[in-house]
């Protein structure tokens, strides 16, 4: 079950709802990942929206892990995701977006919906 006070979202594949969070271990994974030295840098990373397929792939991985499963980018690469690639993206940003919010809304502007990356 998907915990929400917890920071948990879900990535559906096949029907199933898979939980992910992104705990600091997580975190540092993605930090390791894209070569940026903070948790601001991070999020400034995704603000814009532009996100790559490995983009997503190694966030719903560290998603997946920070919940408690031992999957890798390959794996998570090839699952069948519910809404394909668009219920992919979906997800990452919704796992973003429960891990750091709307930044727009942070910094005093409306909060303004997540958009899909342009393909």
């Amino acid at each position: 079950m998907i915990n929400r006070h917890r920071g948990e979202t879900a990535l559906m594949v096949e029907g199933e709802a898979l939980p992910m969070r992104l705990t600091l271990g997580a975190l540092a994974e993605l930090e390791h990942a894209f070569a940026v030295d903070s948790l601001p840098a991070l999020g400034e990373r995704f603000i814009g929206g532009r996100l790559s397929a490995r983009d997503v792939t190694r966030i719903l991985t560290a998603g997946l892990r920070g919940a408690g499963s031992s999957v890798s980018e390959d794996q998570v690469a090839n699952l069948a995701f519910d809404g394909g690639l668009n219920g992919a993206i979906k997800a990452a940003i919704g796992l973003l977006e429960a891990t750091f919010g709307d930044a727009a809304a942070v910094e005093g502007e409306p909060a303004r919906p997540p958009q899909p990356p342009a393909m």
